[in-house]
């Protein structure tokens, strides 16, 4: 069985919202709508991975009553980054200039969406008037934070951030958070046979992976509000797999495995298995 893709709508414009959903039925509607009402020439791709509480049901209702929606169905749940990649590879073919990615759980708030794609785009009443080719919403930047969280997820997420950071040397304050927008040759140009992971330390290994290449990539500051619908999907496991993942890119990188370019043959398109 393979992923199943609704029908593409003619007017499809160049910029494209990749939402990945698992559970998210409480969420989808009203996210898509507050997406839309943002971007109104977006297309937006929901990559559903089987969820059995019917999301991507809902999906296909909200598909077919606006032409600007699309869904991507995956046989099963495999992880976020893969859901990322997958969706990727749907934009990419559709012909985006700039694709988003973010969270369907509320916790990126559709309304930072017209300022980071100006951050993208730049010029002269842009925040950033050479533009990125990646821009970030940033929770630990200047006027960027969280809201919801207890002492302990902070300390996770900003001690994941800084391990990352240091491990690999980067410059980027937050490198676990998943808001972002992506110029197309960005994404284009990614050595997709290199990443490591599936889960969420995906955020950090794009990150690294546009670094290490040479791209331009910007913080904006956004307020993460922690999901007030369904449930959260962080575990230990994954926080594991993160702090493996940033020693074996490191570790990598030591023993003369650049990922400054993409090997032959790379790809962004998902086969949905």
């Amino acid at each position: 069985m393979t992923a199943r893709l609704s029908p593409m709508n003619p007017s499809a414009t160049r910029t494209w919202v990749v939402l990945p959903t698992y559970n998210e039925a409480d969420n989808v509607v009203g996210i898509s709508a507050a997406i839309l009402e943002q971007i109104p020439d977006a297309t937006l791709l929901v990559v559903d991975d089987a969820s059995p509480d019917g999301t991507g049901r809902l999906a296909d209702e909200l598909a077919a009553a606006d032409g600007r929606i699309r869904v991507r169905h995956r046989r099963a749940k495999q992880g976020l980054g893969k859901a990322y990649v997958d969706g990727f590879g749907v934009a990419l073919a559709g012909g985006a200039d700039r694709i988003i990615q973010m969270d369907a759980d509320w916790s990126h708030h559709p309304s930072y969406l017209p300022v980071l794609l100006r951050a993208l785009e730049g010029g002269p009443d842009a925040p950033w008037p050479e533009g990125a080719d990646v821009v970030i919403g940033s929770r630990y930047v200047k006027g960027g934070g969280v809201r919801n969280w207890g002492p302990l997820r902070r300390i996770v997420s900003r001690g994941g951030s800084l391990f990352a950071r240091t491990v690999l040397r980067l410059g980027t304050n937050d490198l676990t958070g998943a808001y972002k927008v992506w110029r197309r040759e960005a994404l284009a140009t990614t050595p997709w046979d290199r990443l490591h992971s599936g889960g969420y330390v995906f955020s950090i290994e794009m990150t690294y992976l546009a670094d290490r290449r040479g791209l331009r990539v910007v913080e904006m500051p956004i307020i993460f509000t922690d999901r007030q619908e369904g449930e959260s999907k962080m575990s230990r496991r994954i926080i594991v797999e993160a702090l493996l993942v940033v020693l074996r890119l490191r570790w990598d990188e030591f023993r003369g495995h650049s990922p400054r370019t993409p090997s032959a043959g790379a790809s962004a398109e998902g086969d949905g298995s």
